[in-house]
């Protein structure tokens, strides 16, 4: 199969080179300035005050997750055994860090047309026994937050969001990934920007944000300020602070290239942004009656990472069949995400329990896939799209 039509393109132009070469000359390779830099830049234009970069995602969810094991904060701390809602669609590393931390998953199924969330699950899993639920915005799509507030009403539930594949996102004017307690986004390759490998946390807590910049470098101190919300007050001494390790950590650090390469594409993110959604509406124009397949329905503003296509019910054909054509005319596809995701054997692994039927989840699993966006126009793509026909 020759790939036409690719998932993924980098965004890179001379300027990216240009900040790796800044790295080289500079000699410092390990978190440093530039890292710390970008943190600032990207909690500046989310709207968040603390910001975390990692070495990815799944990291970042790691991370986001382990920091609610240390906080003093009694109303958002959690403890092995309580209750998480999870969607039933989803990446790994969404549910690895959960059931590392011993929560226990409650699995809900997704709509089948915004694959997100389906609403009435939902809001029947909520319990007494729900400590937090996990949002997931799914390629780009954000979740309907104010429906979802409304069904948490008044009690004491913690909103998480996974956000690495709709960084860009919006819902009410208000940036996906800054509605829960914390937010997580990745900067992998394929994802809306690139550098290489990457991950971040944003948050407003303060002691949230000590908690991770001390769980992100092995537990230790020496990434606290002076004054911090983990210590207290610590030694203004270097050396007596080098190795002072107060919380169970891990070395989930960025490369310096990573943040330097950070710097450089978020100022390109609004056009990337813009790029995206244009394709989309093009797409959804041309192939919103398509006799074989439907697209994902927006909510709020999509930045579109890449465009789900689920086969309709009672057309007789297989996915296997849709794959074929795709590939015979230069389409690279996968399935959408990892589709139903309790259908994995490492679900043996995981404790949880699955709330109701996971119907639409399962259509998904069977009868859906996703081809790749970009942030420069996909006319050819969308118009050999147009013209599948069986």
């Amino acid at each position: 199969m020759t790939i036409k039509f690719p998932l993924a393109t980098t965004s890179w132009d001379q300027n990216e080179y240009d900040a790796l070469q800044r790295v080289i000359t500079s000699n410092m390779f390990s978190m440093g300035s530039e890292v710390k830099e970008f943190e600032k830049q990207f909690a500046k234009y989310f709207g968040s005050k603390y910001a975390v970069m990692v070495n990815s995602g799944s990291s970042a969810n790691l991370l986001m997750t382990g920091a609610l094991f240390y906080t003093k904060n009694e109303k958002i701390h959690l403890r092995p055994g309580d209750e998480i809602i999870v969607p039933a669609v989803s990446w790994s590393t969404t549910y690895y860090p959960l059931s590392q931390y011993g929560l226990v998953q409650k699995f809900v199924d997704i709509d089948l047309y915004t694959l997100n969330y389906d609403l009435s699950a939902l809001e029947d899993a909520i319990t007494d026994q729900t400590r937090a639920i996990m949002i997931v915005n799914l390629l780009g799509n954000p979740n309907n937050f104010e429906k979802i507030k409304e069904l948490i009403g008044t009690r004491n539930i913690l909103l998480l969001e996974d956000n690495c594949e709709s960084m860009g996102a919006k819902f009410q004017n208000k940036y996906t990934g800054t509605f829960g307690i914390m937010g997580t986004f990745s900067s992998f390759f394929s994802h809306h920007i690139s550098t290489m490998e990457g991950g971040i946390v944003v948050t407003d807590d303060e002691e949230l944000y000590h908690i991770m910049l001390s769980m992100r470098s092995h537990g230790w101190t020496r990434n606290l300020p002076i004054e911090n919300k983990v210590t207290g007050i610590k030694s203004d001494d270097a050396f007596e602070e080098s190795f002072n390790f107060v919380l169970p950590g891990y070395n989930l650090r960025p490369l310096e290239m990573s943040g330097a390469l950070g710097l450089e594409q978020i100022k390109k993110l609004p056009t990337l942004i813009e790029g995206r959604r244009d394709n989309a509406k093009i797409i959804q124009k041309k192939l919103r009656n398509h006799p074989i397949f439907f697209l994902q329905e927006e909510i709020g503003e999509s930045s579109w990472f890449g465009f789900a296509l689920v086969l309709r019910p009672n057309k007789n054909i297989s996915r296997k069949r849709l794959i074929s054509e795709l590939n015979l005319i230069g389409f690279e596809v996968r399935p959408i995400v990892a589709g139903n995701f309790t259908n994995n054997p490492v679900m043996a692994h995981i404790p949880h329990r699955v709330h109701g039927k996971l119907e639409n989840a399962d259509y998904i699993d069977k009868n859906g896939l996703f081809i790749g966006n970009h942030h420069y126009k996909i006319d050819e793509a969308i118009d050999a799209l147009a013209q599948i026909q069986f």
